[in-house]
């Protein structure tokens, strides 16, 4: 996947949730701390549900935008609507 791929930033996002998970395998396996362990897995779940808003974010932006501009101003200001409630995702 090239960086001028619309998920590029997506994937780089999740790959980096996957490094983390990773070393909190070891942090299993090393016997550290529960709380240790349980702040790295908040950031990684964290991580992947930023991940997840921006796919969501995206296709808004992308699929549903083309779709709604052959409706004019109408389609435009429900596309404003969507994007403003979809944050709260």
């Amino acid at each position: 996947m090239s960086d001028d791929h619309p998920h590029a930033a997506i994937a780089r996002r999740l790959k980096r949730a996957n490094g983390h998970l990773e070393t909190i395998v070891e942090m299993i396996e090393q016997g550290r701390p529960c709380a240790q362990i349980a702040q790295q897995l908040q950031a990684v779940e964290s991580a992947i549900e930023s991940a997840k808003k921006a796919l969501i974010h995206d296709h808004i932006g992308h699929s549903l935008e083309e779709t709604l501009k052959v409706s004019g101003p109408k389609g435009r200001n429900m596309l404003r609507d969507f994007r403003l409630i979809a944050k709260y995702l």
